[in-house]
Order: structure tokens, then sequence, then C-alpha cells
């Protein structure tokens, strides 16, 4: 980054404005002895004062002390009777001089207090714009290094150091690293300022710069000491806010673990509590069981297996999509063929439902995972038997929307659903009927979802005159083709 390095005030500086204030004395001198004839002499000791005045604030009180002097001494030696002399010849000039005097030094005086506190305050004026440009870009900062970048560039811009290095300490976890303002190898030797970055909590790490040309005064130690405050602030804010987001992590992912473990354990037991019945009755010698009741038991060890494999099924589904390694393999699919063949194999969980397809006879293929969208049909339609009443149809309809679109509906007879939850039901583990009264581990919807939305579709639930919808649209195009007609058998 470019800079512009101040030099050093050096004597010779200030010499010129001692020599400025002489320069005014002499020219409002010569004025005057030109215009003397035409003057009365208290316009002329008047007018003396006019150099005093820019002196004092131009260049500060000390050219205008000098000012002050000089006046005095030209106006005695070239304007007072006898001339050419300091020599005083009268009380009454004497006094006039000595009145002069007075009144030109307090007036020097007055106007380089006067300057020296216009410096101030703009001194300090800059000073709190710099403190509310770094608090303004240290704001929302939450990652160190970050807020170790600004921190360096805002020092660089206000200190015109030759290099600048923020240091911060690991943190728990974390290695030590250290920001540099200006790609330039560290200079030799120790650096000229350090301050700590230090806090309430203890000290995070330190600033350290090197100037060479300009040592630091007083007023930029202060400020120095404000700017890495105001980091050290920073710093910790951030840490806290990543120990808040940490603590809020591992409180959701225990809770997360409780309520998989607690609706596993449920789902688990009672399927195989009917394995284990039907094993041990098909195993007993002492029941003497007909064909039909044996046939019965292996129905009933079947239909548990499949609602095992669907429960692992499910949890395994559900962690390829937090991980985001759920890929479908899409292929040219019918979305009717998928849930025909769903409703055949769910036959027994959906005995006590009607099931009606309503797909167009010339509704096209989708570009879906066959596999996957089982999954959802599957899960929807479970949903839909557990909720519905006995004896109710579901009703799977599907319809070509503009944009190139699949529109699938799953309408069954089941309760409303309140405003507030209907976002919610797609949530791991949300259930709006308490767990005790209906059996589920909570993942199916949001299984649901995330295989839909891996798809590049979208998956809502709304309410319908005495039907409850679940809805979702798949995209019919893929990479640019569009779809294709199923086969005529």
């Amino acid at each position: 980054m470019r800079r512009v390095i101040l030099l050093r005030r050096l004597p010779w500086k200030e010499i010129v404005k001692y020599a400025y204030a002489a320069l005014a004395v002499a020219v409002t001198t010569g004025g005057l002895w030109i215009l003397q004839n035409t003057l009365g002499p208290q316009v002329i000791a008047l007018s003396f004062l006019l150099p005093v005045v820019l002196s004092s604030r131009l260049w500060g009180l000390g050219p205008g002390i000098l000012a002050a002097l000089g006046s005095f001494l030209c106006l005695n030696f070239f304007f007072l009777p006898p001339y050419f002399t300091f020599i005083i010849a009268k009380a009454q000039d004497l006094l006039a001089l000595i009145i002069f005097l007075v009144i030109a030094v307090v007036i020097s005086q007055l106007l380089g207090q006067d300057k020296q506190s216009i410096a101030a305050a703009q001194a300090r004026e800059r000073e709190a714009t710099m403190l509310y440009e770094l608090s303004t870009a240290l704001t929302g900062l939450l990652e160190e290094p970050d807020i170790t970048q600004v921190l360096a560039k805002k020092i660089c811009q206000t200190f015109l150091a030759d290099r600048i290095e923020v240091q911060v300490d690991a943190s728990p976890g974390d290695s030590s690293h250290a920001c540099s303002e200006d790609g330039e190898q560290r200079p030799p030797g120790r650096p000229d300022l350090a301050f700590p970055l230090a806090t309430a909590r203890g000290n995070l790490g330190k600033v350290q710069l090197w100037r060479k040309n300009r040592p630091f005064d007083e007023p930029e130690k202060r400020l120095l000491s404000t700017f890495t405050g105001q980091g050290a602030l920073a710093l910790e804010r951030a840490r806290l806010a990543e120990s808040e987001s940490r603590s809020r992590a591992l409180e959701e992912s225990d809770r997360l673990k409780s309520a998989l473990l607690s609706s596993v354990s449920h789902e688990l037991r009672t399927p195989l509590a009917t394995i284990k019945a039907s094993i041990s009755s098909l195993r007993s010698e002492t029941l003497d069981l007909d064909e039909g009741s044996r046939r019965d038991l292996l129905s009933a060890i079947e239909e548990e297996t499949d609602t095992l494999n669907q429960l692992v099924g499910n949890i395994l589904d559900m962690s390829r999509i937090e991980t985001g390694s759920l890929n479908p393999q899409r292929r040219w699919n019918s979305l009717a063929e998928i849930a025909a063949g769903m409703v055949h194999k769910m036959s027994q969980a959906l005995q006590r439902h009607q099931v009606t397809l309503e797909f167009p006879a010339d509704f096209p293929l989708a570009p879906v995972d066959y596999v996957l969208m089982e999954q959802v049909f599957a899960n929807l339609l479970s949903n839909s038997a557990k909720y519905a009443p006995a004896g109710t149809e579901i009703v799977i309809r599907a319809s070509l929307q503009p944009g190139m679109e699949a529109l699938v509906q799953v309408i069954n007879h089941g309760p409303q659903v309140a405003e507030e939850h209907l976002e919610r039901i797609f949530d791991k583990f949300y259930r709006v009927t308490a767990a005790d009264k209906i059996t589920g581990t909570g993942l199916g919807l949001s299984i649901c979802k995330g295989i839909v939305e891996a798809h590049g579709g979208r998956i809502w639930a709304e309410n319908g005159p005495g039907q409850f919808i679940f809805n979702f649209t798949l995209p019919l195009t893929w990479h640019g083709a569009t779809p294709e007609m199923p086969a005529e058998e």
C-alpha cells in the first residue's frame, strides 16, 4: 500500500515561523514609514497590532510574542522622538509604549491559546473520526483473520508506520497467527512500539509497529492504545460468538441424538417383539399350527422386517441428506409406475384405505432416481395411512404445470393442520400429534423434503376442504433435454 512518510519536524521549520513574524513587523514598519506624514501617532500604534495578530493566528504563540516585541521596538525607534534611538523623552510616551506592549503580548497569547485550542479540538475530532471508522469497520466481523486484517490496515493508514503486525495468541483448539500490513519484510531490531490486545478476560495478543523516520508522540500512543483496545474487544466478541455457536451446535446435536434414540428405540421395539413372538410360535413344538396360521405368522415377520428395513433406510437417507452426499442417480422414469409399484409394496399397510392413482395417459417421463422417488411415495403414503381415518380414500394425482414442471399431490382425509405447523412438519422429529398416539421416527417428511429438493423441486403441505394435501414439484427437463413420453403398452 502506498504511504507518505512524514519527516520529523526540524528546528529550521520553527525558525522560519519566527522569520515570517519578523518579516511581517518589517513590512508593517516600512509601510507606516512611507505613510507617517498622513497618519497620526494613534493610528500608527494601532497598526503595529496587525503583525502581532497575524503572527499569533498563523504561526502560534512564540512568533506572536516575537512580533509584539518587534512592534514595540520599531514603534519606539522609528516613530517616537527622539527618532532612531531607543531613548524615551516623555513619560507619557513610555506609558503608551508599555500599554502597547502589554496589549500586544496579551493579544498574542490569547490568539496563540485560541489556535492551540482549535488544534486540540481538531485533533480530538480526527481521533473520534478514526475511532468511529475503526469501530464501523470492525462491526459485524466474527472471524479473527478478518478482524486482525482490518485492525492492521486502519493502524497503517492512521499512523503511517513502516510495518504493523497484529499477532493473536492461540485460542483453545486454534493456532496463533499474525497479520501484517505491507508486504515488506520485518525491519531488523525490536519494534518501535508494542501494545497488548488486553481485555478483562486476559491478553489476546499484541500489536507491534516499526517506524524509522519519526518517533511516536504521546497523543499517537494514546490513540494507538485506544485502537488496540477496540481490536481486543472485537476479538473477544468473535471468540464469544464462536463459543456460543459451538454450544448451540452441541445442544442441538444432543437434542437430535436424544430424539433419534428415543424414536428409534420405540420404533424398533414393536416390530422386533412381533418378529420374536412369531418365530417363537413357529419353533414351538407345543403349538399345533395349521398351514394358514403359519402363513399368517410368516407374513407378519415379512411385514415387520419391511418396517425395520424402512426405518434403517430412513436413518441412512437422513444421514446422507445432512452430510450433502445425497446424489440422485437420475434416469427417465414414469412417476405413475413408481407410485403404482409402491402402492403394491405397501398393500398390507394400506389395506384399510382405498388408494386411487390419477395420472394423465400422456403424462411425460421425469428425470428422477427411481429408488429415491419410491422412498418419497412410501413416506407420504405411510403418513397418510397413519393420520387418515380407516376406510377413507388416498389419492395420488399428477398434473403438468407451466415451465415444464410436474405437480404431484398425495391427498388424504386426515385432520387439518394449523397454519403455523404447515411449514414445520417437514422438520426432523417435528410432530403435530403426540408421539404416544402416532408411531414413527419423525424423519419421513424431512427425508421427502431432502430428496425432492435434491431433484430440484420443492415440497409443501396445505389444508383442503375436508382433506390434507401433500404437494411436490419436479422439473421435467434435464440438462436441456425435453421430457420423453412413456412407451405405449
